[in-house]
C-alpha cells in the first residue's frame, strides 16, 4: 500500500521505455499472443454501487481511467482502480478493513496489474500475527505495535490511508514487510470548481521510495488527489483543480530539489588535482599509470605523469592511488524522472540521452540542472514521435500525415533537440517524411521498428540507429507484424533461441548495417530481466546492491521477470543467450554498440557494461563505447568523452581497475561533472541507499 505514485514514476521511466514495459507479462499473455488475442483497453469495473465516490485518472495530462471508492455494510473500504495505456494498465479491486486508528487489519487485492499479470494479494492481522501473500512473496510477522502492510499493487487512495493512519500514531508507522513511514504536512491550498471551494493539504510520506510520496487530503483527512507529471487522480467533480494542485506540488518538489542541490553539489573554490591516479585513455582504450589530472573550473587544465606534474599551490588535492579515473559514463537510453540525477551521478554517469519524455517537464528539469537548482546529469535531447491509435505511447506528439510529421520534427529542432525517435505506432507511410525532415535539419533518427515494418526497411530508409535488440531479431520473424503490441517480446522469447546467427540472411543484414553506418542501442539489461528469470527473483543488475536499497524499492525489483509458459523457461533463457551472442557477433563485425539502460538509472548501466563483456566485447572497448564513442555518436566529443586538457571536467573516480574487471565500475568514490564534485556516499544517503 502507499507507494503507487512513485511506482508510477518508475513506470514513467518505462512508458517511453517501450521495451521494459513488457518486462513482467506472465505466461498467460504469451499464450494469448500465440492464440492471436490482442491487447485492448481496460474495461470499467462492474458492480460499482450508486453513491460511490468517482475519480478520473489522467495519464500524461489526458483522461485514461477511473478510481471509485465506497463502503459496504461492514464498513470495509472498497477501491476500484483502472486505466489504459496502449492496451496495458491495471484493473484492480481492493478491499480494506481498518481498525479504529485507520490501520488496515485485512486487505485483499484482485484483478490484473499494469502489465496484465493476474493479481491475487491477501493480508490479515490475527491476534498480533500478520500474514501476507502475493505473486512475489509470502511472510509472517509477530507485531508488538501498529504496522501497515504495503501492497504490491496499490491504488492511489491507499497513500491517503497510510498518511491518515500515520497521523494517528504520531506521524510515523512501521511498514510490512519492512521499513518505516514518516509523514508530514508540507503545504495547503484552496481549490475551486463550479463555484464550490475546498481546502486541501499536501502531505509527504517518506520511507516508501527514494524520495517522498505526495498525496492531497481534504479537510476531514480523507484522500482528495494524487498528482504527478505521469499519473494523476482527482475527483470527477474537481478535474478543473488539477493545474492548481500540480503547480502547488511542483513548488514543493522543486524546493526540495534545490535544497538537495545546495548540499550535494560541491563547487571547488579553486583548482582540483587528482594525483597518482591510473587513467583510462579513451582514445587508445588503455590504462595509463600514475598520472595527475588538474581541473580548473569546468575544464581539464592538464594531464600528465605524476612525477612531473605542475600542480597549482591552492589546489584541492585528491589522492588517486589504487584508483582509476574514467571519463564520465554515458547512458544512451534514458527517460529522465525524479531521482535519476542522484542515482546516475552516484554511479559515475554524467551524461544521459533522453530518448522520449514530456517536453515541458524535461526542458524545465534541464534548466534547473543547468542552473544548479537540481542535482542531475547532462541531458542530450531526443524527441519521440508516434502515431495515433490504441497502442500509441502516452505522448502528445502524434502524427498521421507527412505534414504533421514535418511539423513535429521542426518543433523539436526549434526546442533544441538533436535526435528524433520513431515509436511503434507511427504509420509506415509517414516514416520517410520524418527521416527526411530530420536529416534536412541535421538531426539523427533512431527508434523502434514500427508495426508492419522490419529493421532492414527502416535502415534502408535512413535510420541512424536502432533501439532494442528484440527488433534486430524480429527482422527475421517476418510473420510478426503487430510489433506495437506485446508480440515484440513474446515472439522473441519463444523463437529467438533458434535464430541462426551465421545464416546468409543474418550476414546480409549485418552488411547492410555496416554499409549504412547504423549504431545499435540493444538495452541488454532489460531483456536479461525479462527472459532469464520469473517474478520473485532479484534481477542480476541489483544482486550486488539489493541489500543496500530501501526496503520497498528492493521489494519492487522482485517483480521484473517474464514468467514463461510451462516448459518454456529454458527456451526463454536460450533466447537471451542467443541475443547476447548476436550483439557480440555484430560488434566483431564492426557495428558500433551503445550502452543504454531503459531501466532504473545508475545500477542498470553498470549491468549493461557487464553484459557487453559477457557478449564478448573486451572491457576496455566497453569503457570506450560508454565514454568517447558515445560522445562521438552525438557529435559532442570536442568537449566530452576523454580526459584531455581543454575538455569539460566530467570524470569518474573508482576503486580498482575496470579493464581488468568491468564490475569495478560499481565502486565509484567520486563523480565530477562540469568541475563540480559529487560524493556517491552523500547521494546514496539522500536516496536512502545504505553505504557500500
Amino acid at each position: 500500500m502507499g507507494n503507487c505514485l512513485n511506482r508510477a514514476h518508475r513506470l514513467q521511466s518505462r512508458w517511453l521505455r517501450g521495451l521494459a514495459i513488457g518486462a513482467a507479462i506472465l505466461a498467460t499473455h504469451a499464450g494469448d499472443a500465440a492464440a492471436g488475442k490482442q491487447d485492448g483497453p481496460a474495461r470499467p469495473g462492474a458492480g460499482i454501487p450508486v453513491g460511490a465516490q468517482h475519480y478520473v485518472v489522467f495519464l500524461v495530462g489526458a483522461p485514461a481511467g477511473q478510481q471509485a471508492t465506497w463502503r459496504d455494510g461492514d464498513g470495509a473500504l472498497h477501491i476500484y482502480f483502472q486505466y489504459s495505456d496502449r492496451g496495458r494498465g491495471p484493473a484492480t479491486t481492493s478491499v480494506l478493513h481498518l481498525d479504529a486508528s485507520g490501520v488496515p487489519i485485512a486487505e485483499s487485492v484482485t484483478g490484473n496489474d499494469y502489465l496484465k499479470s493476474p493479481v491475487h494479494e491477501e493480508y490479515a492481522l490475527t491476534s498480533g500475527s500478520a500474514h501476507w501473500q502475493n505473486e512475489i512473496e509470502h511472510g509472517t510477522r509477530e507485531l508488538s505495535g501498529p504496522a501497515l502492510y504495503v501492497s504490491v499493487d496499490p491504488s492511489p487512495i491507499e497513500t491517503g490511508v497510510l498518511v491518515a493512519a500515520a497521523h494517528q500514531h504520531g506521524g510515523q508507522l512501521a511498514l510490512l514487510p519492512e521499513g518505516e513511514a514518516h509523514v508530514a504536512r508540507v503545504t495547503e491550498l484552496t481549490v475551486e470548481s463550479s463555484g464550490e471551494k475546498k481546502h486541501v493539504a499536501l502531505y509527504a510520506a517518506t520511507g516508501l521510495d527514494y524520495s517522498p510520496n505526495y498525496v492531497w487530503l481534504d479537510g476531514e483527512g480523507a484522500f482528495f488527489a494524487s498528482v504527478s507529471d505521469w499519473l494523476s487522480v482527482v475527483p470527477d467533480a474537481w478535474q478543473s483543480a488539477l493545474p492548481a494542485l500540480r503547480a502547488a506540488q511542483d513548488k514543493v518538489v522543486e524546493a526540495r530539489s534545490a535544497e538537495l542541490a545546495r548540499t550535494l553539489i560541491h563547487r571547488p573554490a579553486g583548482p582540483v588535482a587528482i594525483t597518482h591516479v591510473d587513467l583510462f585513455d579513451a582514445a587508445t582504450a588503455r590504462i595509463v599509470r600514475d598520472q595527475t589530472v588538474v581541473l580548473d573550473g569546468k575544464r581539464i587544465q592538464s594531464v600528465g605523469p605524476a612525477d612531473s606534474a605542475q600542480v597549482p599551490a591552492d589546489s584541492k588535492m585528491i589522492d588517486g592511488r589504487g584508483r582509476t579515473l574514467l571519463p564520465g559514463l554515458w547512458d544512451m537510453h534514458a527517460h529522465v524522472a525524479d531521482n535519476d540525477g542522484l542515482l546516475n551521478l552516484a554511479a559515475g554517469v554524467t551524461t544521459v540521452r533522453d530518448l522520449a519524455n514530456d517536453i515541458d517537464t524535461l526542458l524545465a528539469r534541464r534548466r534547473r540542472i543547468e542552473n544548479l537548482e537540481e542535482v542531475g546529469t547532462r541531458i542530450v535531447l531526443a524527441g519521440v514521435i508516434d502515431g495515433p491509435g490504441p497502442y500509441h505511447g502516452p505522448t502528445k506528439v502524434l502524427v498521421s500525415s507527412d505534414d504533421e510529421a514535418r511539423a513535429a520534427v521542426d518543433n523539436y529542432k526549434r526546442l533544441g533537440y538533436v535526435q528524433i525517435k520513431i515509436y511503434s505506432s507511427v504509420p509506415p507511410a509517414v516514416v520517410p517524411a520524418i527521416i527526411a525532415e530530420a536529416h534536412r535539419l541535421g538531426m539523427r533518427v533512431s527508434g523502434h521498428i514500427p508495426a508492419e515494418m522490419y529493421a532492414d526497411q527502416c535502415v534502408e530508409l535512413g535510420y541512424n540507429e536502432i533501439q532494442h535488440a528484440n527488433f534486430l531479431m524480429l527482422n527475421f520473424m517476418r510473420d510478426v507484424k503487430d510489433t506495437n503490441t506485446r508480440s515484440r517480446f513474446t515472439a522473441v522469447a519463444q523463437r529467438g533461441a533458434s535464430l541462426e546467427l551465421h545464416s546468409a540472411a543474418m550476414q546480409s543484414f549485418v552488411k547492410l548495417l555496416l554499409a549504412r553506418r547504423v549504431d545499435l542501442d540493444p538495452t541488454l539489461d532489460v531483456f536479461e530481466d525479462m527472459y532469464m528469470q520469473g517474478p520473485g527473483a532479484i534481477p542480476p543488475a541489483f544482486q550486488p546492491v539489493a541489500n543496500r536499497l530501501p526496503p520497498q524499492v528492493r521489494r519492487e525489483v522482485l517483480s521484473s521477470g517474464l514468467a514463461a509458459p510451462p516448459g518454456m523457461q529454458e527456451t526463454y533463457r536460450r533466447s537471451f543467450q542467443n541475443m547476447l551472442a548476436m550483439i557480440g557477433m555484430m560488434y566483431r563485425a564492426g557495428i558500433p554498440i551503445e550502452d543504454g539502460t531503459d531501466e532504473m538509472p545508475g545500477f542498470s548501466l553498470h549491468r549493461e557494461l557487464e553484459l557487453d563483456v559477457e557478449a564478448g566485447i573486451p572491457p576496455n572497448r566497453v569503457l570506450q563505447d560508454a565514454t568517447l564513442n558515445a560522445a562521438r555518436i552525438m557529435s559532442m566529443d570536442g568537449d566530452l568523452g576523454s580526459i584531455v586538457p581543454g575538455k569539460l571536467a566530467d570524470l569518474d573516480l573508482i576503486t580498482g581497475n575496470p579493464v581488468a574487471d568491468i564490475a569495478n565500475v560499481r565502486h565509484v568514490v567520486l563523480t565530477i561533472k562540469d568541475g563540480n564534485l559529487y560524493e556517491p556516499a552523500e547521494l546514496d544517503a539522500a536516496l536512502g541507499i545504505a553505504p557500500q
